[in-house]
């Protein structure tokens, strides 16, 4: 090992500084392949620090010459079918000795398709600012769900965005596939005091942060409609009221995400534990238990209602009574009841005479940064991340398409404290737990599991206790054999 000291020239009156990195003495960043076991991770680890170490080096110069540079930087954003940085200088002078490369080429992002215009608003505006950075980089927008988002970097992370949206259960796999840069140093502080403590967390594995909160809204709720649901504490009467008025209710029983809701309500456990590589190392299960019957039940006697509809899509819903979805679907649900909309937390169930109130899991949104092989590009990439998940483009995206923010001072807004949905969402997250890492083998069971109850709806019902215990005990084995103890 050898240390080598950066300097960084006086470019203000109180501003000389010499920080002493630690590193290889080979002194560049080779290209990221993954391979297996040793060599991998020792690779990885490599370039990663050796790629932080040359960021953190040019943002202190950054920091330092930001004033002095403002008058002298040239270049500016525009966006058309691609996102294009156009003309100017690509480099900055702070204090008139700095020469700063941020490097030149092609930042991809990945955002869902009702953001893509919204994204490519905000990044124009980030370029107009930031032209030093900018000048020399082309930002292509794409649209790509959260739920395809990893499924697409892990299948191949040289093609992946650099920049990419994605719900916090899918971080655990991205670690794993070495497809998301760790967030250190003054960016995981502006994450742990920036965010509400749920949406930190969720960007965390371990005591080691990965990516920016963008969200802290990914849950579900019950929205109905007032001219047909007369109680909506209550699932029995939701389910009675709809098939009374030939309405449908929709729910999706065969999905890893909503169908906990009942086995949570019933006082149920599900959880994993990964270790610091995103493995999965131990579980917390029991829905063998008289609290997964009950919840069984309540499953089962919702898949006998000839009202249930099985989704949670409401630009897909038909004649819907009511329905249980986020508050990503909030205008179109508004669109479909028009005067009579109305939202509120998830109604109870009942089992044997008891009433539980469903449960669920409180989710949340995450924009991630691909590991990068020019250390100034990884600058440019953790800058405009956490300028995209900062309080005043978390409260732009409220007003363009209503996400909750995550952002402390952007939840205390008055426009998000009045928001119907986010306020439904809010009482429901009382009865719910954070979502944490899931094998992707889960949500293959759960769907399953699910399919199950609905087929075989009418012979369930007629089980006895022992005869569902059966069934949860099989589930059960198998989710916890999905996590191998270290």
């Amino acid at each position: 090992m050898m240390y080598v000291i950066i300097q960084i020239e006086k470019c203000a009156s109180d501003c000389a500084n010499l920080i002493r990195y630690e590193m290889p003495k080979a002194f560049y960043i080779k290209k990221l392949h993954k391979s297996k076991g040793e060599k991998r991770e020792k690779m990885r680890k490599k370039i990663l620090s050796l790629a932080l170490v040359a960021a953190m080096a040019v943002m202190a110069v950054v920091g330092c010459g930001k004033s002095s540079s403002s008058s002298t930087q040239k270049g500016t954003g525009g966006t058309g079918d691609k996102q294009t940085n156009a003309g100017g200088d690509n480099e900055s002078k702070p204090g008139g000795n700095e020469t700063i490369d941020y490097g030149e080429g092609t930042i991809k992002i990945w955002v869902p398709d009702k953001t893509v215009d919204f994204t490519k608003e905000q990044v124009t505006k980030f370029a107009e600012a930031h032209p030093d950075m900018m000048g020399k980089y082309e930002v292509v927008v794409e649209p790509v769900g959260e739920g395809d988002a990893a499924k697409n970097m892990i299948a191949d992370v040289e093609a992946g965005a650099d920049l990419f949206a994605f719900a916090q259960d899918q971080l655990a796999r991205l670690i794993g596939a070495d497809a998301v840069t760790q967030i250190q140093g003054d960016y995981a502080d502006f994450v742990a005091s920036a965010n509400d403590a749920g949406a930190a967390g969720a960007a965390k594995v371990g005591d080691k942060t990965y990516a920016f909160p963008l969200t802290s809204d990914n849950g579900y709720f019950l929205y109905y409609d007032k001219s047909v649901v007369t109680d909506p504490s209550s699932l029995d009467k939701i389910i009675a009221d709809c098939e009374a008025a030939g309405k449908n209710f929709y729910y999706s029983l065969n999905d890893g995400w909503y169908q906990p809701a009942f086995f949570f309500g019933a006082g149920c456990t599900l959880t994993y534990e990964t270790n610091d590589k995103g493995e999965f190392v131990g579980s917390n299960i029991d829905y063998a238990s008289e609290n997964g019957v009950a919840a069984m039940k309540g499953l089962i006697k919702l898949a006998n209602s000839k009202a249930l509809v099985l989704g949670n899509d409401a630009a897909k819903a038909t004649n819907a009574g009511a329905i249980v979805t986020g508050t990503w679907s909030a205008k179109t649900v508004q669109d479909m009841f028009g005067d009579n909309y109305a939202a509120t937390k998830l109604p109870t169930f009942n089992a044997d005479g008891k009433d539980y109130q469903l449960g669920g899991f409180g989710g949340f949104k995450l924009l991630g940064v691909k590991p990068q092989e020019q250390p100034g590009k990884l600058v440019v990439c953790l800058e405009l991340a956490k300028y995209l998940s900062g309080e005043e483009v978390q409260l732009a995206r409220f007003d363009a398409v209503e996400w909750g923010p995550s952002n402390i001072n952007a939840q205390k807004s008055e426009k998000v404290q009045s928001n119907p949905a986010l306020a439904a969402l809010a009482a429901q997250l009382a009865f719910t737990i954070p979502q944490g890492q899931y094998p992707e083998q889960y949500w293959q069971d759960a769907i399953a599991l699910g399919d199950d109850i609905v087929a075989n709806a009418k012979s369930y019902a007629e089980m006895s206790d022992d005869d569902l215990m059966k069934i949860l005990k099989d589930f059960q084995e198998k989710e916890q054999a999905l996590a191998k103890a270290e």
